[in-house]
């Protein structure tokens, strides 16, 4: 049976990863050892458990437990030695500050981060992430690069991070199942796996995303930049290719989770 417990004081200690605001606390919440992160919505909690996170305890609405539609009493099932916290929406509203998509959140353990080498030794096409700040833009990449046969996503260390609340709901919880980690030496470490290198950017330089030579790579990494400035210059220098993708006249890019999108399915499909 699971562990349900209503909800009596919204001050309770055991309630206070639910009230932290700051993504950033949340992520050094067990120091020296790896953080928490809350994940929102039965399929993203589905998806963190399919790929082996922890729950720590969950927040259910109440209607959602006296009336469990399929993916949520499956988790509570999953999640039998977790506490379950729950009270009426308006209650978790209050003590979370914003309004629960589908009724659900759990408070997860983190897990230590692969290393570039364990998810990229063997893969094919990569997507490398430099400096995108959004965590809307984020999600979005990850489902684009689950859905269009990316094997997997390298990010710079002032990327946003891919657990926050609100990248995991975009992505559908597709951050679960597309092998990533954070590199403080990215392009030295795809360099050193024998990966090409293109940048998505507009330069004198740039080709077409339709030229048929960085899809003929044996091994590709794809690279996108940080909202508004794009890739820095001495990231395009140093790429194999600078790829742009034509578009009308009088437009010249589009957001950087499009962009990914339009990349991926040309060059990883």
């Amino acid at each position: 049976m699971p562990n349900i417990i209503k909800i009596t004081d919204l001050k309770s200690p055991q309630l206070a990863v639910y009230t932290i605001r700051s993504e950033v606390q949340l992520l050094h919440y067990f120091e020296p050892k790896e953080g928490i992160f809350i994940a929102e919505s039965p399929k993203v909690i589905r998806r963190a458990l399919d790929a082996g996170y922890e729950v720590i305890s969950a927040l259910v609405e109440l209607d959602h437990i006296h009336n469990p539609n399929t993916e949520v009493s499956d988790i509570l099932t999953s999640i039998e030695t977790a506490p379950i916290y729950t009270a009426e929406f308006d209650v978790l509203t209050k003590l979370t500050g914003y309004k629960l998509t589908r009724g659900m959140l759990a408070a997860m353990r983190r897990k230590p981060l692969p290393n570039v080498d364990e998810i990229c030794g063997n893969a094919k096409r990569i997507a490398v992430l430099e400096d995108v700040v959004n965590p809307t833009n984020l999600g979005a990449i990850f489902r684009s690069a689950a859905a269009l046969n990316v094997d997997a996503i390298l990010l710079t260390p002032a990327c946003t991070d891919p657990l926050y609340r609100r990248a995991t709901r975009v992505s559908m919880g597709t951050v679960f199942q597309i092998p990533w980690t954070i590199s403080e030496n990215v392009y030295e470490e795809i360099k050193r796996l024998g990966f090409k290198t293109a940048a998505m950017a507009l330069t004198h330089r740039s080709i077409s995303l339709s030229d048929p030579a960085p899809a003929n790579e044996e091994k590709l990494a794809i690279i996108l930049g940080t909202e508004g400035e794009g890739l820095k210059p001495k990231t395009i220098e140093m790429c194999d290719y600078t790829i742009r993708i034509p578009m009308r006249e009088g437009v010249d890019s589009l957001n950087v989770a499009a962009a990914s999108a339009v990349a991926f399915w040309e060059l990883c499909t």
